[in-house]
């Protein structure tokens, strides 16, 4: 194996530090949306050993009755978007009419939906590990007017 030279490691010293400050100063300054560099927070919190495990997800029902998991791909919304504005969607389930015509937009020849839940699967736990038992709490629910 070939020794690194002294400009090789004055380099990888450089582009260490660089990279620190980068991450420091995001956590600092930064925001969510400035990954790598940004604060992370949204892995600051942590649940209890006994509380249960959230797990947000938006499904979209199609004028012939088939339920679509919605996503970045198929819809255009990314989960955190829906995590971080999910009081705003509660407040004001018609904002989930966006959702379907994202979806609509992005899969012009599928069926319109006529229907867009925001539900969010609560897994017990119990001293820090899945009991394999949910529920699903139904936050928002938009339907497409007649």
């Amino acid at each position: 194996m070939a020794q690194l030279t002294a400009t090789g490691r004055a380099a990888r010293v450089v582009a260490t530090v660089v990279g620190a400050a980068l991450l420091l100063s995001g956590t600092v300054w930064g925001y969510d949306d400035k990954f790598p560099f940004g604060p992370f927070s949204m892995y600051a919190g942590v649940n209890g050993p006994n509380e249960p495990a959230p797990d947000t997800r938006v499904e979209g029902t199609d004028r012939t009755g088939r339920t679509i998991v919605l996503n970045e791909r198929n819809a255009g919304v990314r989960r955190a978007e829906i995590e971080g504005q999910e009081g705003s969607y509660v407040e004001d389930p018609t904002r989930l009419a966006r959702i379907a015509d994202g979806y609509q937009g992005l899969n012009p020849g599928a069926p319109p939906l006529v229907k867009v839940a925001l539900i969010v699967r609560l897994h017990e736990i119990h001293n820090s590990s899945a009991t394999g038992r949910w529920h699903d709490d139904v936050r928002a629910v938009w339907e497409r007017p007649a």
